[in-house]
């Protein structure tokens, strides 16, 4: 899988404390935009970057990640600009000043090692919201052969998040459950789970969709492979239900609502407050219009036009 860099964008948010904030004196946009949050957004906010600064390069952008409770955390405190939010802002946090629009939409899928002893069987089956909640919750479904169907006594290794974050509370959610219901080992970050399940030939846990496929060839991320969700619980995935082969058709079928949600959802770019700085709101305003020509390519879902217009209205003129 792609990794992610930013060591152009870290050189822009040293360089940016020397530049302030302010419009440069031939109107050019000039300043600083510090991003921090979820791992499910960090590549679009990347690419976003890149762009954006090839027609603003006096805009200095840092981004890092590091889940969706320290983005939050962050712009609330005023250590970043824009908290990158991968779940609904709670009314909570709207108390204390959050205030954010959706820019995009992913979902969140299970894997499993790709040489698991089911392999076949979960693919050609998938699993049930009731097998996973076996599996994540309840702690009933132990083995692989009962997740399967089969005999197998090999004993399920299950991973989940120790970060506050969006995709364990999307997870969770769609298991009609919170993060700190789901049980596992926990493990840090998006890249650390994909990284525990690629070891563990009995594991499962669950990724972010740009952590589950490669950013290159699109495909399920070497030794790892993406269970199918048995959505009407027949026993099989059928052709209405066979979408995980590649990153296009995942994303698709998310588009059309066709994977459920949860554990589809929207991706937020929070703020303490309406933005001021002008060189925030022109990223978050340019992520809503222009920027939404990128989403696709990278792996991303776009909103629905009439949503995108709804929430450039809300951010209001400069």
């Amino acid at each position: 899988m792609r990794k992610y860099a930013v060591v152009a964008l870290m050189a822009g948010f040293m360089a940016g404390f020397i530049g302030g904030t302010n419009s440069a004196a031939d109107g050019r946009l000039k300043g600083r935009v510090a991003m921090s949050g979820a791992w499910a957004l960090y590549p679009m906010a990347v690419k976003w970057a890149e762009e954006f600064r090839k027609i603003n390069p006096d805009v200095k952008i840092d981004i890092s990640a590091g889940g969706a409770g320290k983005g939050m955390a962050d712009c609330l405190s005023g250590i970043a600009d824009i908290g990158m939010v991968s779940r609904d802002i709670n009314p909570e946090e709207t108390k204390k000043g959050a205030w954010g629009v959706p820019v995009t939409r992913d979902a969140v899928v299970a894997t499993v090692n790709a040489a698991n002893p089911v392999i076949k069987d979960l693919l050609a089956k998938g699993l049930t919201k009731e097998v996973f909640r076996g599996i994540f919750v309840s702690g009933t479904v132990k083995t692989w052969g009962q997740a399967a169907g089969n005999d197998i006594p090999a004993r399920i290794g299950a991973y989940t998040r120790s970060d506050a974050c969006g995709a364990a509370e999307t997870w969770a959610k769609y298991l009609g459950e919170k993060q700190e219901d789901l049980a596992g080992i926990g493990v840090y970050g998006d890249p650390g789970v994909a990284e525990a399940v690629k070891k563990d030939l009995l594991g499962i846990g669950y990724n972010n969709v740009n952590y589950a496929y490669d950013a290159a060839t699109k495909k399920p991320v070497e030794g790892i492979r993406v269970v199918p969700i048995d959505v009407n619980g027949d026993g099989r995935i059928g052709a209405d239900e066979d979408y995980y082969g590649d990153r296009d058709t995942l994303t698709h079928a998310i588009a059309a609502g066709r994977y459920p949600s949860p554990p589809a959802r929207e991706l937020f770019c929070a703020t303490n407050g309406v933005p001021v700085k002008k060189e925030v709101r022109a990223l978050i305003r340019w992520a809503l219009t222009d920027g939404q020509k990128f989403v696709p390519e990278t792996g991303y879902v776009n909103l629905k036009k009439e949503t995108l217009d709804a929430m450039v209205e809300k951010l209001g003129n400069d």
